[in-house]
């Protein structure tokens, strides 16, 4: 009979979930400021080098933030793991009983007997001791610690497939009909991202891409206004 592994349980398909989720907001964050910022620039000139200058100055600055941020985030988050697995080694190599006793105790509250808590904390230690507090008492695996690059690679690459759809769909259409194939483009793409982030969260499908698509909306709309205002001053 093979014998079950890790990724049947609910811990690896949590971290696929987050990473998808992850990809899902930073995809609609590229698509939401990268419209509002060529919609923006759309009111107050029709001019292509002006459009494709702006939508990739704002493409890169984004994206960029968006790694950056997701990395210090993450690091941050690392640092953190590691200096609560340090402490851990050193308390199982200080005072071995006294943490296994601990570790009998939180499996005898997530529902086991004390006898069955107690044989089960005694074989979790004597396989991998740092391994069995971690996972119980910090909810850290140690062989499966977050890593900064990763999450910055996902973000970096998220938000410029989302800023790529606006940014071609202003500056690929002849001139009449940029504004209405960004903003169509942009609001289909909205709904999509929408209708994902709530599968991915188990909620209804509806007012998530309801609140999405009226963000969206609102975020081009008070741009293209403010492009429009600017361009009427001379600015």
């Amino acid at each position: 009979m093979t014998e079950p592994t890790d990724e049947a349980h609910g811990g690896a398909l949590g971290e696929r979930l987050n990473w998808l989720r992850a990809a899902v907001l930073g995809a609609n964050d590229g698509i939401v400021s990268t419209a509002g910022l060529v919609v923006g620039v759309a009111g107050a000139t029709d001019d292509r080098s002006a459009l494709l200058t702006a939508g990739l100055t704002g493409l890169l600055a984004g994206s960029m933030s968006m790694a950056a941020g997701e990395y210090v985030s993450v690091s941050t988050q690392r640092d953190s793991e590691k200096a609560a697995l340090a402490v851990e080694k050193r308390e199982l190599r200080e005072q071995p009983e006294a943490e296994l006793a601990e570790l009998a105790h939180l499996l005898e509250r997530r529902g086991l007997s004390r006898e069955v808590a107690e044989e089960a904390a005694v074989q979790l230690t004597e396989r991998d001791a740092l391994k069995a507090h971690a996972r119980v008492e910090l909810g850290i695996d140690p062989d499966r610690l977050t890593n900064p690059w990763h999450a910055a690679w996902a973000s970096f690459l998220a938000f410029t497939a989302g800023a790529l759809l606006p940014l071609l769909a202003m500056v690929l259409p002849p001139a009449d009909w940029r504004l209405g194939v960004t903003v169509l483009s942009v609001l289909a793409a909205l709904t999509l991202t929408g209708w994902s982030s709530a599968l991915l969260g188990a909620a209804a499908p509806g007012r998530a891409m309801l609140r999405n698509v009226a963000g969206g909306a609102l975020a081009m709309g008070v741009t293209y206004a403010a492009g429009s205002l600017l361009d009427v001053a001379g600015a």
